[in-house]
């Protein structure tokens, strides 16, 4: 080969390393757009959970169900269109918690996309702190949550069965799977109990101690006999008087004693009138956790006997013990086995009656001579 040929032979070469070398370059620019796109969410919209590359759908959700590292929920839709629990069908459920997580679900973004690996655990993916699959009756789309990142508020993440890839997604949707269930219940609305629509109000107290001897009832040739009736409570009843039509202010008398102006007769009448539940604590209570919340004797029982378009009704309230935090008291509805909170400030009035009558030391001696008025 002359010194001509292999000249050419180097300038050819040396032009194919530029050509290979800015193919190089081209390769780069565009794997880089690509990740900074995938980094960023996407330039044409958010990252979706859908292989076809749309979001999901919540009209086409049917069933949702998460673990949220202490329990594991499961919702679905019913024939009504409505979503329900369904470990409870019967239970009263708020869809709020489950239409936010559906939303979000819809419209997740990415916010880094990163190699698996083969170690599962640098992201806590072998452990998984929360779970969700979403349903659609043909298919199943299962996130996977690992460990938080460094700075809380965010978590890893993997999808379906895919373990080469990691996402980085933002702690919404784990926090919206931590609202416990009794979080979601519509609690029931109280009866209009001002004071123009009230009758009368009785309040029983705790039920005496049992003498000693008497508890379980007597036994006789070797047979328990039944246990005895709860003794008689010490009740107060307070009954509105009206002279002058039943849409006029009423006159309030403890048998024939006029306590109208006690401060305490003015506490409870505010407190009915303003009376909301709080939360549910528990709506399927078990035997045990009802005699843990004070049910087994309740300490006190609330009646409102009041006038509802044109109607006599009665409302029956069962108040048990004082919450550990000292937050409320656990009632109960007469016609409803669930447990609720109700604020201690909404029964301070029924409890002080309960136990310490009409006559308390905060009110003032009854009327004198007033045992006719209003009649």
């Amino acid at each position: 080969m002359t010194w001509k040929e292999r000249r050419n032979v180097t300038i050819l070469l040396g032009i194919a390393g530029i050509l290979f070398l800015a193919l190089l370059i081209v390769f780069g620019m565009i794997y880089r757009q690509g990740r900074e796109e995938a980094l960023a969410g996407g330039a044409s919209g958010p990252a979706s959970l859908s292989a076809d590359g749309a979001p999901v759908d919540p009209e086409a959700c049917r069933a949702l169900r998460w673990y949220n590292g202490a329990a594991t929920l499961s919702f679905s839709l019913d024939e009504e269109g409505k979503w329900i629990w369904a470990d409870g069908p019967d239970f009263p459920l708020r869809e709020d918690t489950v239409s936010s997580v559906l939303s979000t679900l819809s419209s997740l973004k990415f916010q880094q996309v990163l190699p698996a690996g083969e170690d599962k655990s640098e992201y806590g993916l072998d452990n998984p702190s929360a779970t969700l699959t979403a349903s659609t009756g043909e298919k199943e789309r299962t996130l996977v949550f690992g460990k938080t990142t460094t700075d809380g508020d965010s978590y890893y993440m993997s999808m379906d069965d895919d373990e080469s890839t990691v996402y980085i997604v933002a702690d919404t949707l784990v926090n919206l799977m931590k609202t416990p269930i009794y979080d979601m219940c519509v609690l029931p609305e109280l009866p209009d109990l001002s004071e123009l629509n009230l009758r009368a109000v009785t309040i029983q107290g705790p039920a005496p101690a049992a003498e000693p001897g008497e508890e379980g009832g007597d036994e006789e040739d070797g047979e328990e006999a039944a246990p005895r009736e709860e003794p008689e409570r010490p009740t107060v009843t307070l009954n509105a008087r009206r002279s002058n039509g039943e849409d006029q202010p009423a006159l309030w008398f403890d048998g024939s004693d006029n306590v109208t102006a006690a401060p305490l007769l003015q506490d409870l009448l505010y407190d009915l009138r303003t009376m909301t539940m709080a939360k549910c604590v528990d709506y399927f209570p078990s035997d045990e956790a009802a005699e843990i919340c004070g049910f087994q004797s309740a300490e006190a029982i609330l009646k409102a006997e009041y006038a509802e378009n044109g109607t006599d009704q009665t409302f029956t309230l069962l108040v048990g013990a004082r919450m550990p935090d000292e937050s409320g008291r656990y009632v109960r509805l007469e016609e409803d086995g669930a447990i609720y909170a109700l604020a201690t400030d909404s029964v301070d009035a029924v409890m002080t009656i309960s136990v310490a009558g009409m006559r308390g030391a905060r009110d003032p001696a009854p009327q004198e001579g007033a045992g006719d008025a209003g009649e």
